[in-house]
C-alpha cells in the first residue's frame, strides 16, 4: 500500500505527476514505465551515492539504468553517449544466443542433447572422433565442449570462410562435458545451428519471438563470412533493451502476461549447470547457459568484454544494465554489489523529493571526461584553408583538412572515393554522422557504422590531440599530429583497448605528410 505523503510535499507531488504524464504520453508504448526510487524501495540518496562512486572510479561506464519493481528508477548516459543509440555489446550477446535456443527447443525443433555433428554433414573431419561424436548443443551452451584453447581466431582465419568446418576440425583435449573452457567459437556453432534448422539467421529468428514482442528495434549484429550471425558477440543494442531481456528472464520468461519463452527454459539457463573458473569471484561461482553466476547469492547475468551488463536480481525483483568501456570488470559488479544491492529494501519508502531531483539533475549531468588540452595554438592559424597532404598509407587517407571555429573543430578527411567531415568539440565532446570506417580503419577491415563524437586541443603548440568515441561501439581512437618547422606533419595512433590495457596491441603505423595549400591538392 502507498503511504500518505506529507502535505508539504502536495504541490511538488502534483507538478511530478503533470510532468509523469508528459512524459507518458511522448513515451513509445514499448518503453518501460518510469517511477521514483523511494517508491520502489530505493533511496534516491543511495542511488546518488552509487553514481558517484561510479564516477571517482574511473571505470570508463557509458550508462546505466536500474529497474525496480518492472519500473525504471534511475537511468543515465554519460555524455557523448546517449539514450537512443544503440552498443556493442561483445558476450552478452551470449545470451541472446541461448534465449534464440531456448525458443528453438519450446519448438520442437531440436534438444539440448542433440549432437553437434547432426547439423554439419558436410563440414565434418575426415575422421570423427568418439569425443566429436559426443559433444552435443548442451556442451555447446555449458561451455564444456572438450577444448582446451579458444576456437574463434582459427575460424575466423580460415581461408574458405567456413567457420563449421574449422570448429569441427580442432583437437578436443577433453572429453565433451567433463572441462569448463570459456569458448565463444561454440555460441557461434548455436547461432549456426539455429540458421541450420530453420533458415534464419539468429537476429531474424529471434525478431518476431523476442524483439518484436520485447519492442528491440534498430539492433544490428556481425555476420560470418557465409552469412551467419557471430553469436557470441557482434549484436548491437539499447540500454533498454539489455534490460527488457533481463526483465524477461526476471519474470520467468514472461511479457505482458503472455508466456514468451517457457519458465522450464529460464531456470535452467540461469542456474548453475557446470562448474566455471577457479578462484572467489563472480566468475567462479557457475555457469548455465550463456549465463554467469553471481557471487552475491541468487544473482546471475549475462556480461560482454569492456564491461556490458545485464545483471538479474531475483530476489531483490530488480535488473541493472550497465554499457562501458572498462578494464577491470569486477570492480564495476562490486560497485552495485556495495552501493546498491543493500540499499534495495522490501517496502516502499517515503518520497524525498529533494534527493529525487539532486539524482535527476546528477544523471542528466553525466559525461566522460574532456582531455584537458589547451584550445588553441599559433598552428590553427597555419593550418586554416590549407590541407595536410599524406603519403600513402594503410587507410586510403589522401589528405585531411581542418577548419577552426570559435567552439568545434570541422576535420575533412579525403580519400579517393570521397569526402567525408567530422566534427570536433573544443574543451567538449561534439557529436557526428560519421561512420567508423571513414575515419582510420583500413579498408580490408568489416566496415561497421557507429555514431562517432570527439574533441580536439593542443599538447603543446605543436601537437594536436584528437580524441574520438565510436558511441555505437566500446572503444575510442586518439590521433595525435605532431608538425615540425618545416610543415611537416605525423599522425599517430592510440586506440583505447591498447591504451586501456598498457599493452602493445596498438598496430596502426604512423603516417607522414605536409602542409599544402589547398588549391595544390584539390
Amino acid at each position: 500500500m502507498r503511504k500518505h505523503f506529507a502535505p508539504l510535499f502536495i504541490l511538488l507531488i502534483i507538478f511530478t505527476s503533470c510532468n509523469d504524464q508528459k512524459v507518458a504520453e511522448n513515451a513509445s508504448p514499448n518503453d518501460l514505465p518510469r517511477s521514483t526510487p523511494e517508491a520502489e524501495g530505493i533511496s534516491s540518496l543511495a542511488i546518488s551515492t552509487l553514481i558517484d562512486s561510479m564516477n571517482l572510479s574511473n571505470l570508463g561506464f557509458h550508462s546505466i539504468m536500474i529497474i525496480r519493481h518492472g519500473q525504471v528508477v534511475a537511468e543515465g548516459w554519460w555524455n557523448p553517449y546517449r539514450e537512443e543509440l544503440k552498443h556493442s555489446l561483445y558476450s552478452l550477446s551470449k545470451s541472446f544466443t541461448s534465449t534464440a535456443i531456448g525458443f528453438a527447443v519450446q519448438e520442437g525443433l531440436l534438444t539440448v542433447n542433440d549432437p553437434v555433428i547432426s547439423f554439419f554433414p558436410n563440414d565434418l573431419p575426415a575422421e570423427v572422433s568418439d569425443r566429436l561424436a559426443s559433444m552435443t548443443i548442451n556442451n555447446l551452451l555449458t561451455m564444456n565442449t572438450g577444448h582446451s584453447e579458444g576456437t574463434l581466431n582459427t575460424m575466423r582465419n580460415d581461408s574458405t570462410g567456413n567457420w563449421p568446418k574449422a570448429f569441427l576440425a580442432q583437437p578436443l583435449t577433453h572429453e565433451p562435458g567433463t572441462h569448463f573452457f570459456y569458448n565463444t567459437g561454440a555460441t557461434y556453432m548455436l547461432s549456426n545451428i539455429i540458421q541450420q534448422k530453420t533458415g534464419l539467421t539468429v537476429q531474424a529468428y529471434l525478431t518476431p519471438r523476442l524483439f518484436e514482442p520485447l519492442g528491440i528495434t534498430g539492433m544490428d549484429w556481425e555476420l560470418d563470412p557465409k552469412g551467419v550471425n557471430v553469436g557470441g558477440y557482434g549484436l548491437r543494442v539499447k540500454t533498454e533493451d539489455i534490460a527488457k531481456l533481463g526483465l524477461l528472464y526476471l519474470n520467468k520468461g514472461e511479457w505482458k502476461g503472455e508466456q514468451l519463452l517457457s519458465a522450464d527454459w529460464v531456470e535452467e539457463a540461469t542456474s548453475k549447470q557446470v562448474t566455471s573458473q577457479e578462484g572467489d569471484n563472480d566468475w567462479s561461482q557457475g555457469y548455465g547457459y550463456q549465463f554467469w553466476r553471481c557471487k552475491p547469492a541468487g544473482l546471475y547475468r549475462g556480461d560482454g568484454a569492456f564491461g556490458q551488463y545485464c545483471i538479474v536480481m531475483p530476489e531483490q525483483d530488480a535488473v541493472v544494465a550497465i554499457t562501458s568501456e572498462t578494464f577491470d570488470m569486477q570492480a564495476c559488479m562490486t560497485l552495485i554489489w556495495k552501493y546498491l544491492l543493500p540499499e534495495m529494501k522490501p517496502d516502499e519508502l517515503d518520497e524525498d523529493p529533494e534527493a529525487w531531483n539532486a539524482l535527476q539533475s546528477k544523471m542528466k549531468a553525466l559525461s566522460l571526461p574532456v582531455p584537458a588540452y589547451a584550445t588553441s595554438s599559433p598552428m590553427t592559424s597555419l593550418l586554416q584553408g590549407k590541407v595536410i597532404a599524406l603519403e600513402p598509407n594503410e587507410f586510403d587517407i589522401e589528405s585531411l583538412a581542418f577548419t577552426f571555429g570559435v567552439n568545434d573543430v570541422s576535420m575533412d578527411i579525403y580519400r579517393p572515393y570521397g569526402q567525408s567531415t567530422m566534427i570536433l568539440g573544443v574543451n567538449e565532446w561534439r557529436s557526428s554522422a560519421l561512420d567508423r570506417y571513414n575515419l582510420f580503419e583500413r579498408p580490408d577491415q568489416q566496415p561497421i557504422r557507429s555514431v562517432t563524437a570527439g574533441t580536439l586541443g593542443w599538447k603543446d603548440s605543436k601537437t594536436m590531440v584528437i580524441n574520438v568515441r565510436y558511441l555505437e561501439m566500446a572503444n575510442g581512437d586518439e590521433i595525435t599530429l605532431s608538425f615540425d618547422e618545416g610543415g611537416k606533419v605525423t599522425l599517430s595512433f592510440l586506440g583505447s583497448v591498447a591504451a586501456g590495457r598498457q599493452d602493445s596491441s596498438e598496430n596502426r603505423t604512423p603516417i607522414t605528410g605536409v602542409i599544402q595549400q589547398q588549391q595544390e591538392t584539390l
